[in-house]
């Protein structure tokens, strides 16, 4: 199946939304086709990040929409974040308690959901769950973020600079696990400032500028519009081309 041919798994259509009298979005429309991963790139400021809170549904927007279709085609009805996931650069977790008790306190919210605990084996967690929370790392807080992104086998899964923080063996088995749930078709959206990453698992580039999309399209396509030979000299010389935004 080619990436044309591809159901879509997100759709945002004419989204708008200001900050009092600053735009962040301007009329952005894209499709995130089922099982492949979408990378949201651009400088800071660009709405990214206001972005994919609209998708997550912790921003409304001013214009404009996001539907989630689910594996039939049929827009997703109602709460639609009850077939997402969600990985922040820091989640909040709460203190006191241990992983475990973090891990079942997330359950308790789709108590008859069924889960999927392959990355607590994967990202080596089971030796640390029975530990507070205020003791783990930044890079054991993020494996245990994963964990719990994953946690209800998503339909659409939201990662926001994923391996921050992680070490490379904790970084690698992830993106394994992204690649693998993306052929199963799982469907991503992911910010990253590492390219490299991106060039890895990335089938489509959507690249912002002032709310808007200014380039969309394979990762090998904005290499060879810019003429670079890698990524991230790509984005940085489409970066260059770009007006200052203030």
């Amino acid at each position: 199946m080619t990436e044309v041919e591809r159901p879509v798994a997100v759709r945002f259509d004419g989204i708008e939304k200001r900050y009092g009298r600053l735009p962040v979005l301007q009329g952005l429309s894209l499709d995130v086709p089922r099982g492949t991963v979408t990378a949201l790139v651009g400088p800071n400021g660009s709405g990214k990040t206001t972005m994919l809170k609209i998708l997550l549904g912790l921003v409304r927007p001013d214009a404009g929409s996001v539907t989630v279709y689910d594996a039939d085609g049929q827009p997703v009805q109602g709460d639609r974040r009850a077939v997402l996931g969600y990985m922040p650069q820091a989640l909040p977790f709460p203190e006191n308690l241990t992983g475990r008790e973090v891990l079942d306190l997330v359950r308790g919210v789709r108590p008859d959901a069924p889960v999927d605990l392959s990355l607590i084996e994967t990202l080596g967690l089971e030796a640390v769950l029975d530990r507070p929370v205020r003791t783990f790392s930044g890079g054991t807080r993020q494996r245990l973020s994963a964990a719990v992104a994953f946690l209800f086998d998503p339909a659409v899964v939201v990662l926001d600079e994923p391996t921050a923080g992680l070490d490379p063996v904790s970084s690698a088995a992830l993106k394994d696990k992204v690649i693998e749930a993306c052929a199963a078709g799982t469907t991503f959206v992911l910010t990253s400032h590492v390219m490299s990453e991106v060039a890895e698992m990335a089938h489509q580039i959507a690249f912002l500028h002032g709310g808007r999309i200014v380039f969309g399209g394979t990762p090998a396509a904005l290499v060879a519009h810019t003429g670079e030979v890698v990524l991230e000299r790509a984005v940085a010389a489409l970066m260059r081309e770009m007006p200052l935004v203030p």
